[in-house]
């Protein structure tokens, strides 16, 4: 006999199963067009370096047209990683270094209303940079990328395949007719 308590949590696990299926395809999704889109602003910086100079003199950025060269080097070419998904994490974690020093040079007003004032810091500039850069950073590129190819060759899983999977979708499945 089955109880309303197990429907739920077989209702509940499926629910969770068919989400889980979706982490790969958005964290695609996210590393396309945010490394489309760091790849664009590192162009537009490295064809404007006199510019992008003149902007980080002016912030105080120490070594300014060697940093500029720096960053606009590291958007074009972690863009492109962030693409492929080849060293996503290690991109990631170097562009959201990147934006956290935007942040604090480029946005400091905003960085500092975080508490008094989340809409200014949410709206900054870096804010979605940062953001797409955190999420690959931490749930890693997904299925359909290098790193992913990479790890299937060598028969390790990766972080960004773990969660419920079919053989728990089945086992809730099973559970639910045995106690019915």
């Amino acid at each position: 006999m089955s109880t309303s308590y197990e429907k739920c949590i077989w209702g509940y696990e499926n629910f969770a199963t068919v989400a889980s299926a979706l982490r790969s395809p958005l964290l695609l999704a996210i590393r396309l067009y945010w490394g489309f889109q760091f790849a664009q602003t590192g162009w537009g910086k490295l064809h404007n370096l006199e510019r992008v100079t003149g902007f980080f003199v002016s912030l105080g950025i120490p070594f300014p047209h060697a940093n500029a060269i720096f960053v606009a080097a590291l958007e074009v070419g972690g863009g492109i990683l962030l693409i492929l998904g080849l060293g996503s994490r290690l991109m990631a974690l170097l562009l959201a270094g990147d934006m956290v020093v935007a942040y604090l040079t480029a946005d400091r007003a905003a960085l500092l209303a975080f508490f008094s004032d989340p809409p200014k810091f949410f709206g900054a500039d870096p804010f979605t940079f940062l953001f797409a850069s955190l999420l690959i950073l931490i749930l890693g590129p997904g299925r359909a990328s290098i790193d992913a190819l990479i790890a299937r060759t060598n028969k390790r899983a990766m972080p960004c395949q773990q969660g419920p999977t079919v053989e728990r979708f089945e086992a809730g499945q099973a559970r639910i007719k045995n106690a019915s």
